[in-house]
């Protein structure tokens, strides 16, 4: 078991012109946010949206020709999916994939598009893969894992290779973890690269499968993450192998973390992000002392990201800084009350959202009512702001909650 890189650089020769080199950019505005000097690798403009393309390119030209006629068969939550049924149909080997309930509907669409047979099994990554196993024993197919093949391993480390060529001064990486396919071929590539590179690794709280294991501990994983794509209960034992003398530390990220590195990619970087691969991110955010004044290369891995949660997310990120505030407000149930308050908010410059009444409430008089309105301000002062004119006109904003200071 060994993945050097001569393999990595034969790799890189293999899947070259089938696979798009993303760019590694710069980023001024991340950079003034974290204190750090970041350079972001776009992977997430990849065809497929994600890093995984290298990986599953470089494995499916690894098969035999009776193997390709076999085809293929993957335990996957939806990138390396997308990836290994795109490139499959290129190549023309047959592909199936076992995804998880709850897999989000933009990677299940996708994969289809591709044209790989998509089979929804279990509740998780490790019941999915019990599944891909029968699949393998029953039909004959060969199985890809996403993360614990030396192939595969050794296609992601080619990221490595571009973004030290693009950045060739960056002093530390900082790398999502699920199975752990990517940082380990990354890790292998840049230090033989750069000797004295710094690789740190990030995971979920909600799945630290790699920190635990590095511990001796039996890692405690469940729960729904937006980091879907690194809620792995079981990092692979080809990668960990691999990468565990290499990394120097593992970051683990809670949710809010990642709900802010997807906001940011957005609205400061202008592109779209997933939880999983905003994960780089999401550490330089929940840990700025530790890289301040660095360069840091993060590996923007994956944008398969729902609308609907990408909207979501950008809301609660508004609800955070106090862009998006409700007021509650108790007053008499009288015509014009409404009008009077919504004069006093638009009158400061605030945009109404939306209004609920509830006249029902038992700690509300009979002849009051409570108003929810919701409102758009510039930031949180501005928020103070509107809620100071309220109790000035002698309205009684409702405590204990903080939608007003």
């Amino acid at each position: 078991m060994s993945v050097t890189i001569a393999d990595i650089r034969a790799a890189q020769g293999r899947i070259a012109g089938a696979v798009d080199r993303t760019p590694t950019r710069h980023s001024r505005r991340l950079s003034q946010l974290t204190g750090a000097e970041v350079w972001v690798k776009f992977d997430n403009l990849h065809f497929t949206g994600s890093f995984k393309e290298r990986g599953a390119m470089n494995r499916l030209l690894l098969l035999s020709p009776e193997e390709r006629r076999r085809g293929v068969v993957a335990a996957s939550a939806g990138n390396h999916a997308q990836a290994l049924a795109y490139h499959g149909g290129r190549l023309g080997v047959p592909v199936t994939i076992v995804m998880p309930e709850g897999t989000p509907f933009v990677k299940i669409d996708g994969t289809r598009a591709h044209g790989a047979e998509v089979v929804i099994h279990g509740l998780d990554f490790t019941a999915s893969t019990a599944e891909a196993h029968r699949l393998r024993d029953e039909k004959g197919y060969v199985f890809v894992s996403a993360f614990d093949d030396e192939g595969i391993v050794a296609g992601q480390g080619v990221c490595a290779l571009e973004l030290l060529a693009d950045a060739p001064d960056v002093e530390a990486l900082i790398i999502p973890i699920g199975g752990g396919g990517l940082i380990a071929g990354c890790a292998i590539a840049a230090k033989a690269e750069r000797p004295d590179i710094r690789i740190f690794g990030v995971e979920a709280a909600m799945y630290p499968s790699f920190s635990a294991r590095r511990r001796g501990e039996t890692p405690k994983c469940g729960g729904a993450t937006i980091a879907e794509g690194i809620a792995i209960k079981a990092v692979g034992d080809i990668p960990y192998a691999l990468a565990e003398p290499l990394i120097e530390d593992v970051l683990v990220c809670q949710e809010e973390d990642f709900e802010k590195a997807v906001a940011f990619y957005a609205t400061l970087e202008k592109t779209v992000a997933e939880g999983a691969g905003a994960g780089g991110l999401a550490a330089l955010l929940a840990y700025p002392e530790r890289f301040r004044g660095m360069k840091v290369g993060l590996v923007l891995c994956g944008g398969n990201i729902d609308a609907r949660m990408l909207a979501v997310v950008l809301n609660r990120e508004m609800v955070r800084e106090r862009r998006l505030i409700v007021y509650r407000i108790l007053g008499d149930d009288r015509p014009g009350m409404l009008s009077a308050m919504a004069a006093v908010i638009g009158g400061l410059g605030g945009n109404i959202i939306d209004v609920v009444h509830n006249r029902l409430a038992l700690d509300v008089p009979a002849k009051g009512a409570e108003f929810d309105i919701m409102v758009e301000t510039r930031d949180s002062a501005h928020a103070d702001e509107i809620g100071r004119a309220l109790r000035d006109k002698g309205y009684a904003l409702r405590m204990g909650q903080d939608f007003a200071s």
